[in-house]
């Protein structure tokens, strides 16, 4: 089949006797899928996707959101604009980016910085995308305020997060650079005539960059959301689109559904989802493991929804293969370049075992232009055969209402409501914990939903304390840091299907940060967005329990993992 480049590169291979191309199946649903693949044949369907025909969907206003089907040659008549951009940069003698965003806004940012690292000669691109003072502070501490060009991304101009980032760094680089300067040192990329756009040309901005409406947050990689970023830090935008532009040629409706890799990979993970095998867990070669978090959010935002879609599990560490159950499949995400051979071994083990398995070989890290366009595809594709909006996100925008109601009562009363929480010095956390974890069963899944700072010690706190549950109740689990999920996973956490056991992880700040111009801080938001996703979360009938961890977080995170570790005993 013709697969990211129209050859061998980022293909799905091809296994003898195996159908569809590149996927180990079990008997039964291998059947099931060839049949959705003749029938998509048969019905012309990935015409009618290109054709933007919503009936393919639920026939409300998914023809509204196509946009990113184009975007990739749009993109590429716009190289030398890219290409100036970077330059202006450069000239200025900037050190660091810093993109300020959430979601489809700095996820692809995120991935890119992850992945390639610092480019000789060009600015270090760095993300900000959590109100955790922690966070905010370390981020503030990284970067040279005097050579630091900061961009707001935010697609309305009326997401919380971006703006009280940008009120923050704005007042921090007036500071430090003067009011007559500061507005040069900020860009935004958003859609033509929001608020931000508003902001930015009132503050007198560097630059505005322009999003597509047509376009949501989650499929905007390949737009300037993604490609602005990586222009300015050094990046061969051209090389990157280009991949892109052969992945979007293999997906075209003249390409046969059975060699057509992103139909293929859609129709596998819808026919899937529909009988049971829900689970998407995602193994990537160490080397581009940042693409699992961009594609959780395309996968969890898009499909999860009405009680149904899939739970992207991203990052949880392989095991072997007698932990998992009937409720999983695989994609392995190969980079050729910088595999790692414990984990070749680990992924075998698992396709002798039965596990569905779909393989993705990815030559070089510039192949991720081609996986933006195949993934972004494959989701529309497993969207049409789960009969749901994958462009529409409703459960996400129940919590961002409950957290500006939380927000404005602050600004009221100078106080939020309390909530109840078992804290981590409780005598009885554990016996609490074997309560809470004792109600998962068979196809359901654990997440840590955790309000602290992201970095490598807690992260390693949270792996151990995921594998420890998903060993001793075989079932998936998933990690998230608070309040960067509510804009990715946190939809299908409250809107897919009801096999969630919810584990919020909260804290005391040991020191806040102001917003300028509010009464609420930085730390105040994040709290406030922790009760709001854990109030949604308990109104859509969700088993959850709160752990508040204290000030201290170092200790409390290991006071957790012990006390999870004689529950699960």
């Amino acid at each position: 089949m013709c697969g990211g480049h129209c050859g061998a590169r980022a293909a799905l291979h091809r296994e003898e006797s195996v159908t569809p191309p590149g996927c180990r199946l079990p008997r039964d649903l291998d059947a099931k899928v060839r049949a959705a693949l003749e029938d998509w044949a048969d019905s012309g369907k990935v015409g009618r996707l290109w054709a933007r025909d919503p009936t393919l969907w639920t026939g409300r206003d998914e023809a509204r959101w196509l946009g990113w089907l184009g975007i990739v040659d749009q993109q590429l008549g716009r190289l030398d604009e890219f290409r100036r951009a970077a330059e202006d940069v450069r000239q200025a003698g900037l050190s660091h980016v810093l993109l300020l965003g959430m979601g489809g806004s700095s996820l692809c940012p995120e991935v890119l910085k992850m992945t390639f690292g610092r480019i000789a000669g060009r600015p270090e691109l760095h993300v900000l995308d959590s109100t955790d003072p922690a966070q905010v502070r370390t981020l503030e501490t990284t970067v040279d305020l005097l050579r630091t060009l900061f961009i707001v991304a935010s697609k309305s101009g009326t997401t919380l997060e971006p703006n009280i980032f940008k009120q923050h760094f704005f007042e921090r680089a007036k500071a430090a650079v003067g009011a007559a300067e500061v507005g040069r040192r900020f860009v935004a990329i958003t859609d033509p005539g929001s608020q931000m756009q508003r902001v930015a040309e009132a503050d007198g901005f560097r630059r505005v960059f322009f999003g597509l409406p047509s376009i949501g947050g989650r499929y905007s990689a390949l737009s300037d959301f993604g490609m602005v970023p990586a222009a300015m830090m050094g990046l061969d935008v051209a090389r990157l689109l280009g991949r892109a532009a052969e992945m979007a040629r293999a997906c075209a409706a003249s390409v046969p559904v059975e060699e057509n890799p992103g139909a293929v990979l859609g129709i596998v993970m819808g026919v899937l989802a529909k009988n049971g095998r829900d689970k998407a867990t995602l193994v990537a070669s160490p080397a581009i493991h940042a693409l699992g978090a961009w594609l959780e959010q395309l996968l969890a935002e898009s499909t999860g929804k009405e009680g149904q879609g899939l739970i992207p599990v991203d990052r949880e560490p392989l095991g072997a293969p007698e932990v998992y159950g009937v409720d999983r499949f695989f994609v392995y995400l190969r980079l050729t370049s910088a595999p790692d051979a414990e984990q070749d071994l680990r992924v075998e083990a698992l396709e002798r075992a039965g596990q569905p398995l779909v393989r993705i070989t990815v030559d070089d890290p510039y192949d991720l232009g081609a996986e933006f366009f195949r993934w972004e595809f494959a989701t529309a594709v497993a969207g049409a055969i789960l009969h749901i909006h994958p462009f529409d996100q409703p459960d996400v925008e129940a919590s961002k209402l409950a957290t500006r109601r939380l927000t404005d009562e602050y600004e009221k009363v100078g106080a939020l409501p309390s909530q109840a929480a078992v804290r981590a010095d409780d005598t009885h956390l554990h016996a609490a914990l074997r309560n809470h974890l004792g109600r998962l069963g068979a196809g359901d899944y654990a997440a840590l939903l955790a309000y602290v700072e992201m970095n490598a010690a807690h992260e390693r706190e949270l792996q151990a304390i995921r594998g420890a549950i998903r060993d001793r109740y075989r079932v998936a689990t998933c990690l998230g840091f608070g309040p960067r999920f509510l804009h990715s996973t946190g939809q299908a956490y409250k809107g897919g299907p009801n096999s969630g056991v919810f584990l919020q992880i909260t804290c005391d700040d040991a020191v806040d940060v102001p917003v300028p111009g509010q009464k609420y801080t930085f730390g105040v938001v994040k709290a406030a967005q922790a009760q709001g996703d854990f109030q949604v979360l308990v109104e859509r009938g969700r088993r959850a329990l709160r752990i508040h961890l204290g000030k201290d977080v170092k200790g409390g995170l290991a006071t957790l993992r012990s006390a999870v570790s004689q529950a699960t005993a």
